[in-house]
């Protein structure tokens, strides 16, 4: 299956991963083999190697090739062999090497259970070889292990515990931070999705409403006043190649690394003055009013700024029988108010909208912090109310 989903992946490297389980058997049965029987030259009071030891030697390397797709009947299997090595009285040594690699692939599979009580057989089968199973029974004298043998195999099998359990806890938590960076980036596309469709829908529904209007009164004046159906087919040209431009830059996000920049810059309030002037293309007439001091806001939150006030503007086009609409800008000591309001009433619809643009007005607004209301002004009118926190630097500009 991996062939399939990354055919990029090199032949010898596939070969090598489906060859690793052999040559590590390999690996391991000449360590056994050969360190073993240099070992055994030190322990006459030991069985010598003969043709039987050395198939228990090598028959535990070979079953590590299984260890992979049965890991606990690898170490179970294993544990058989070395523990009937033990019982055969064949030297010591790093005959154990089988048994240790399969006790950690077992831990590390998740057969903790099965590795545990592999080992702990193990183990107990070691005391009764040493000291209580009589010597008539074995091949090597009972008794034949010093007590600092017995600290070593003791200290042995703790440090193979230890390692096997320190080895897992390690796996897990590698397992742990990489689901958490998977879930980070889902995340991060995620909430880049869903900032382009908030992009979209404002710049689509902004400008799609101004063209429909205008095609409106295009088509009223077209054989009355074609001067006026002139302008107004005029409006629908410019706001179609703003919006297009604007898509194209969203949409831009989407190309790859090495692809060019976007070459203007994200709409500000500093754009304001255009917005004013497209809306009353569109027969909308909005008076702006500023108080306090104005700062220069970041790129980010001079953006929320202006599609708020765009998004509140389109739906007074949209549903509201107003022609005029007013635009306030509070800077306020540590946040920016940003109010659209216009006198209604509403028209064929509610005059908040009930698509996803108070919904993109406010998940805006959340971005930075603020907040966004929006509802009747007590009249028959309609206000939009966009809080908006500033920085330090926002406010000393």
């Amino acid at each position: 299956m991996g062939d399939v989903r990354q055919p990029w992946v090199p032949v010898w490297v596939r070969a090598g991963k489906a060859g690793w389980p052999v040559a590590a058997a390999v690996v391991v049965t000449v360590v056994q083999v050969v360190g073993t029987t240099v070992a055994g030259r030190h322990q006459g009071e030991r069985v010598p190697l003969d043709a039987w030891g050395y198939l228990l030697l090598v028959l535990g390397p070979a079953l590590l090739v299984l260890r992979a797709r049965y890991p606990a009947v690898t170490v179970a299997a294993n544990t058989a062999v070395t523990a009937l090595y033990l019982w055969a009285g064949y030297p010591y040594g790093p005959a154990f090497v089988a048994m240790v690699v399969a006790f950690f692939s077992a831990v590390q599979r998740g057969h903790r259970r099965a590795a545990w009580i592999s080992a702990g057989s193990f183990y107990l089968l070691h005391l009764l070889v040493s000291y209580a199973v009589p010597a008539s029974w074995l091949r090597a004298p009972a008794g034949s292990v010093a007590g600092w043998q017995e600290l070593g195999v003791t200290a042995w099998l703790l440090l193979v515990f230890v390692g096997a359990e320190l080895a897992r806890f390690r796996r897990e938590q590698m397992a742990a931070v990489r689901a958490a960076e998977e879930e980070a980036r889902a995340r991060r596309s995620d909430e880049e999705r869903l900032r382009m469709a908030r992009e979209l829908h404002d710049i689509l529904a902004h400008s799609i409403s101004l063209i429909h209007l205008q095609a409106g009164v295009a088509l009223e004046l077209l054989d009355a006043r074609p001067e006026q159906a002139r302008d107004a087919l005029t409006t629908i040209k410019a706001t179609s190649k703003e919006a297009l431009g604007e898509v194209r830059q969203v949409l831009g996000t989407l190309r790859t690394p090495g692809a060019a920049a976007p070459r203007t810059p994200a709409p500000g309030l500093e754009r304001l003055d255009e917005l004013v002037a497209q809306a009353g293309h569109a027969g909308l007439a909005v008076t702006v009013r500023t108080e306090g001091r104005a700062g220069q806001l970041g790129a980010g939150l001079g953006l929320a700024a202006f599609r708020i006030v765009q998004e509140a503007l389109t739906n007074v086009l949209r549903h509201s029988t107003a022609r005029t609409a007013t635009v306030e800008l509070a800077w306020l000591p540590g946040r920016l108010e940003v109010s659209v309001a216009d006198p209604g009433p509403p028209g064929g619809g509610d005059a908040g909208g009930s698509g996803t643009g108070l919904v993109g007005m406010r998940e805006r607004a959340a971005a930075f912090g603020g907040a966004v209301d929006a509802g009747p002004d007590g009249a028959d009118g309609w206000q939009v109310r966009a809080r908006l926190p500033l920085t330090a630097k926002e406010v000393d500009a």
